[in-house]
């Protein structure tokens, strides 16, 4: 791989980042009401996501999902199922004023860093648009007669760093603003806010056609 092909799928993978998505929405609702330790769990689930939609696509399961529309169309509803649930919950949390605690014993601590990191694996899981870039862009970008496992979980690991950094400013951003995000109006409005957006997305998914 050369230096200009490098650069190429880095370009793209930060786009994609940087996109408006699920990931984004996920940290900018748990970083106000659960801390900034969430927010870097959720993270963490993200970047296991990853390697875990990487090794999909080497394994071929990638192509599975797109050649054939059942096992397609059922990844992609427990997708758009997991979505809407986590917007509807945010939804139904604002309308009733749920809001999470300010600060809570250490067990209630492990718990939800535990949550936060599942929720952002499950984000990322059940999204084949994630293997459907990785489809895409690996027979682009490794090299003729280079080792494929190799050079693919590399890529992967670029991908990876770039989401760990770009979330972790996000995440530090966040948490700079809790004095504002702490006050339970700004968390009711938060929870509305993405909830809708998580429902959107989710429909957007069940909608979206290969």
């Amino acid at each position: 791989m050369t230096f200009l092909e490098l650069a190429t799928f880095s370009l793209v993978a930060a786009l994609l980042v940087i996109s408006p998505g699920p990931n984004g929405v996920l940290i900018a609702r748990t970083v106000p009401t659960s801390g900034k330790a969430a927010g870097f769990a959720n993270i963490a689930g993200f970047f296991a996501s990853f390697y875990l939609h990487g090794a999909f696509s080497i394994l071929g399961i990638s192509i599975i999902l797109l050649q054939s529309a059942q096992a397609f169309f059922i990844v992609k509803m427990l997708g758009a199922a997991y979505l809407c649930y986590v917007g509807v919950k945010a939804l139904l949390e604002a309308w009733k004023g749920t809001t999470a605690p300010l600060a809570v014993a250490p067990a209630r601590r492990r718990r939800t860093l535990w949550r936060a990191g599942v929720e952002g694996f499950l984000t990322n899981a059940l999204n084949p648009k994630v293997s459907m870039f990785y489809l895409a862009a690996f027979p682009q970008f490794i090299p003729a007669n280079a080792d494929a496992t190799l050079w693919a979980f590399a890529l992967v690991g670029i991908h990876s760093a770039m989401n760990v950094a770009w979330f972790s400013a996000m995440v530090l951003l966040l948490a700079s603003l809790k004095g504002l995000g702490s006050r339970a109006w700004v968390q009711r409005m938060i929870k509305a806010v993405t909830g809708t957006i998580f429902i959107a997305f989710g429909v957007k998914l069940a909608a979206f056609r290969p």
